[in-house]
């Protein structure tokens, strides 16, 4: 299969290279889709006003190396893939909420080596930990995907109600369990909150678990070394404490994930579709606000 050993080829190499070969992958893809170009730059200003031409230069690019990363984090040995960590801030977080018996809810964007983000924090945790999963759209990749995933002490959950049961039970036993928030839900899973000041159909799914008993929520991305030397973990604790309804709370969690993306904005994928309408979804105008771009480079 190509797809497999396009995977395990480029799972051989060196992170530098990888890295250095996904940055021109990320401009290879940029320049070859006028859709996907659109939509990193409006996504882009949106979030950050008129971007820099140097910022729009390192987004591209650390979109490509994201892209390739993936190879290496998934089909390197984990002890390999744990090792690349360099530094790690906030791990005294992890440590209270464990000490403390707590469960742990991890928030993790697409932001930086999101991909790293579980391992990390059940190395980190010492304890097993649960994430929510959703199949890829190129089921050639499945396979990949679980093997993986589900290794150590993680375990994936289905995107279904099944997983989300999976998920409280989980925490209720005070484990730990790991979601993306900025991924676009399905009809009757979300609510519109604005993000980066536009609406978004926003999950209501980590809301609701961030208000399980004694459960803490903890923010975690995985920062991308340059020249390829690894990464850095950053944890922090919500700056603000989710407070009304659950449009409230989601709302609340968006910023937070704006407030992680401000701190290193040209590893965020900006060209997520984090703004479409799921079929059935009615509401918020969905492109109320967006920003108008030129199609240059």
């Amino acid at each position: 299969m190509v797809v497999d050993f396009l995977f395990r080829f480029f799972s051989r190499l060196p992170l530098a290279w990888l890295h250095r070969l996904g940055g021109v992958a990320g401009w290879l893809v940029y320049a070859c889709s006028p859709t996907y170009r659109r939509r990193l730059r409006a996504n882009l200003a949106q979030a950050m006003g008129a971007p820099s031409r140097a910022l729009l230069r390192q987004a591209v690019a650390e979109a490509g190396r994201q892209g390739l990363e993936v190879c290496w984090v998934w089909l390197r040995p984990l002890d390999e893939v744990l090792a690349s960590v360099k530094a790690v801030h906030g791990l005294e977080l992890v440590r209270e909420a464990r000490r403390d018996g707590a469960g742990i809810l991890f928030v993790t964007p697409h932001l930086g080596c999101f991909e790293m983000a579980a391992h990390y924090c059940a190395h980190a945790g010492d304890a097993p930990l649960t994430v929510l999963y959703r199949p890829p759209r190129y089921r050639a990749l499945e396979p990949l995907m679980q093997a993986g995933r589900i290794r150590g002490r993680v375990t994936t959950a289905p995107a279904d109600f099944a997983g989300v049961r999976q998920l409280l039970k989980a925490l209720r036993a005070h484990d730990m369990v790991g979601m993306l928030p900025d991924q676009v839900p399905a009809e009757g899973e979300g609510v519109w909150a604005d993000f980066f000041a536009r609406p978004a159909w926003t999950m209501t799914l980590g809301a609701r678990l961030a208000e399980v008993r004694d459960v803490r929520t903890i923010y975690v991305w995985v920062e991308r070394l340059p020249r390829g030397e690894g990464y850095a973990v950053h944890y922090s604790a919500p700056v603000e404490t989710p407070e009304g309804d659950l449009a409230a709370r989601c709302a609340a969690m968006n910023r937070e994930v704006e407030r992680l993306i401000r701190q290193c904005p040209q590893q965020y994928l900006w060209g997520y579709n984090r703004y479409k309408r799921p079929r059935g979804v009615r509401g918020a105008d969905k492109d109320k606000d967006a920003p108008r771009v030129e199609e240059t480079a």
